[in-house]
C-alpha cells in the first residue's frame, strides 16, 4: 500500500486558474472558446490528479461537470437570434468567459504588486552582516520554469506512451522505497547531468506506486529549491536541473 504522505502543491490555485492555462497553451479567444477541445483537455488533467492519487478538490468537479453541461447545451440545435446582445445573452459560455475574465483580472493585479514589492525590497540598502552557515540564500526564479500543470500534462504522456509497452501494475503494492530515499536518488540523477535531465527518463518502471513516489519526490526537491523544471516552448519536453 501507498505510504501516506502529502505534499502541498502551491500551484494548484483552482480550476479557472488550470483553464486559463489552457487556453494560453492552445492560444484561445478567451471570448470564443471552443468547449469540446478545452473539456476534454480538463478532464485529461483531472484523470491524471487521480492516477497519481493527488486529493482532487470538489471545485475542479464541479467545474468539469459545467464544462460537460456547456458542452451539451453547444450541441443543441442553434435556435435564430437577431439581435447580438440576445446572442450574449444564450450563449451558454457567457458566464464562464465572464468568471474567467474577471478571475484573469484579479490574477494579472496580484502578479503585479508582488513584482512592485519585490522592487521595492531592492530600492535600498542596509550595513552589511554576517550570514549564518545554517542560512539559506533563496536561489533567484528562473527562466522558463515549468508549472505545476506542465508537469501534469508530462504526466499524461508518461502514462500513456508506457501503457503501449507494458500494462500498469494494478495488485496493490508495497513501496520499498521510501520517498526521502527517491528524493536522495532523483537529485543525483540530477546532479550528475550537465544538461539536464529528461523528464521520462525518471519514470523506467511503469508501476503506479513507483511513479506516485517519483512524482512526489520530484515536487518536494522543486519546493526545497533543490531542482527546478524547465520548459524552453509550450509543449516541449519537461527538463530537470539543479539550483546552480
Amino acid at each position: 500500500m501507498i505510504e501516506s504522505y502529502q505534499v502541498k502543491i502551491d500551484g494548484f490555485e483552482g480550476p479557472l486558474d488550470l483553464l486559463l492555462h489552457l487556453i494560453k497553451q492552445y492560444e484561445i479567444d478567451i471570448y470564443d472558446i471552443p468547449v469540446a477541445l478545452i473539456t476534454t483537455q480538463y478532464l485529461e488533467y483531472i484523470e491524471t490528479m487521480q492516477k497519481l492519487d493527488l486529493n482532487v478538490a470538489s471545485e475542479f468537479l464541479v467545474m468539469a461537470a459545467t464544462l460537460l453541461a456547456i458542452k451539451s447545451e453547444m450541441l443543441l440545435p442553434n435556435q435564430e437570434i437577431t439581435d447580438e446582445d440576445d446572442y450574449e445573452e444564450d450563449d451558454p459560455r457567457a458566464e464562464l468567459v465572464a468568471r474567467l475574465i474577471e478571475y484573469r483580472k484579479y490574477k494579472d493585479a496580484a502578479e503585479q504588486l508582488k513584482e512592485i514589492e519585490g522592487e521595492e525590497k531592492e530600492s535600498f540598502t542596509r550595513s552589511p552582516e554576517m550570514i549564518k552557515e545554517t542560512e539559506k540564500i533563496k536561489p533567484p526564479i528562473k527562466e522558463n520554469t515549468a508549472s505545476i500543470y506542465d508537469m501534469l500534462e508530462a504526466m499524461q504522456a508518461v502514462f500513456n506512451r508506457k501503457k503501449w509497452s507494458q500494462p500498469m501494475t494494478t495488485t496493490i503494492e508495497k513501496i520499498e522505497i521510501p520517498i526521502q530515499q527517491r528524493m536522495e536518488e532523483v537529485l543525483e540523477i540530477v546532479e550528475l547531468s550537465d544538461n539536464g535531465v529528461p523528464f521520462e527518463t525518471l519514470f523506467p518502471y511503469y508501476s503506479k506506486s513507483h511513479i506516485i513516489v517519483t512524482f512526489m519526490a520530484m515536487l518536494e526537491l522543486m519546493k526545497q529549491k533543490l531542482i527546478y523544471c524547465e520548459q524552453e516552448r509550450t509543449f516541449d519536453q519537461l527538463i530537470l536541473h539543479k539550483w546552480r
